[in-house]
């Protein structure tokens, strides 16, 4: 749709060694300078000497493709930021997309729920697509200008949130700005701590230009329907499909 080369999206994987660092072009184009200045900034080489050392050690880490939310929505065509913790830690889960499983991967229990409140936001014009048990591929969201993007991008096997604070933080702060600044208002769906910690990225950015936030719990079936912003029930696909058509943009087939 967008004219960019896809990253190939085999899902079921772990990074290689010969992956990491990568060469820029593994992005789109407009993505390239801002990836750029982080692999060679300080924190971007202690995050690729880390990285290096767990994957000389054996472990295993996912996703293969870290970096294809980038290489799938091009800056200039971001229209909707999700933003996510980390990748799942499953094998054959994580496809570099955040909440996003591989095609004929069983969507896992907070998946599910995003799932379940887009059926039930259908008649608040989410315009939900059709969905089956098998499919939990968010691909095409990618490909209509949404930025699926967690705050950590790596993770190991079995241990959810094993790379946290290890650099990623930067790079998803940057990649936060970036689509702030941006002279297109933008809907940002912030579900769950991690990813609320970034709305202090968009104070005098984002908000300044009359971008939609939109705050709730994590989809997590551990919050997903508790206070104090529950995430069943927030509505949040019928709002950004409604805030688009204000500003005369294609509605997201969710």
């Amino acid at each position: 749709m967008f004219g960019v080369a896809e990253a190939s999206a085999t899902g079921i994987g772990r990074l290689q060694r010969t992956d990491w660092p990568p060469a820029p072009s593994c992005v789109a184009p407009d993505w390239q300078p801002l990836l750029g200045r982080f692999l060679v900034d300080q924190t971007g080489q202690a995050l690729t000497r880390y990285l290096q050392e767990r994957l000389a050690a054996g472990t295993v880490v996912y996703p293969p493709q870290p970096l294809r939310a980038l290489a799938m929505t091009p800056l200039d065509q971001v229209r909707v930021v999700i933003l996510g913790q980390d990748p799942y830690h499953g094998p054959g889960q994580a496809e570099g997309l955040a909440f996003s499983v591989a095609p004929g991967v069983r969507p896992p229990p907070s998946l599910r729920n995003i799932f379940r409140e887009i059926a039930r936001d259908a008649a608040a014009g989410a315009q939900a697509g059709a969905r089956t048990t098998a499919d939990g591929s968010l691909a095409s969201w990618a490909r209509q200008g949404v930025l699926l993007l967690n705050t950590c991008l790596t993770v190991e096997a079995g241990q959810a949130a094993s790379h946290a604070r290890r650099g990623w933080e930067a790079l998803s702060d940057e990649i936060v700005r970036a689509v702030a600044e941006r002279p297109q208002p933008v809907v940002f769906m912030l579900w769950g701590a991690h990813a609320q910690a970034k709305q202090v990225l968009l104070a005098g950015r984002g908000a300044a230009q009359g971008c939609l936030v939109l705050t709730a719990n994590h989809p997590s079936p551990l919050s997903a329907s508790r206070p104090p912003q529950p995430f069943l029930g927030c509505g949040h696909f019928g709002k950004a499909n409604a805030f688009l058509r204000e500003q005369g943009n294609q509605l997201i087939v969710w």
